[in-house]
């Protein structure tokens, strides 16, 4: 295996790889999970700006993205740190 190769792959990059596969759950996958990255970004800009309650909308958002991103993937990491955030969240939103 030459260098820069990880288990046997052909040179293509992750990203590269991900965003040019056809399946239908890999593209929802790429695009919830980037517009997802993008509306949490926006919520810590918001919790910068102080603009609550907005921030926690957008979090609430992102989150439920990423939710739906670890659904896709079946994967239990994801899904528990974002279903805690989510309840985090929820009751932030409920005091407010």
């Amino acid at each position: 295996m030459s260098p820069g190769k990880i288990g046997g792959s052909t040179g293509a990059s992750p990203v590269a790889s991900e965003a040019t596969d056809t399946s239908t759950g890999s593209q929802t996958a790429f695009v919830v999970k980037w517009v997802a990255s993008i509306i949490q970004i926006l919520g810590y800009a918001g919790t910068g700006f102080g603009w609550t309650p907005w921030n926690l909308y957008l979090f609430l958002v992102g989150v439920l993205g990423w939710l739906i991103v670890g659904a896709l993937w079946n994967d239990k990491a994801i899904m528990l740190i974002h279903l805690v955030a989510l309840g985090s969240m929820l009751a932030g939103v409920a005091s407010q």
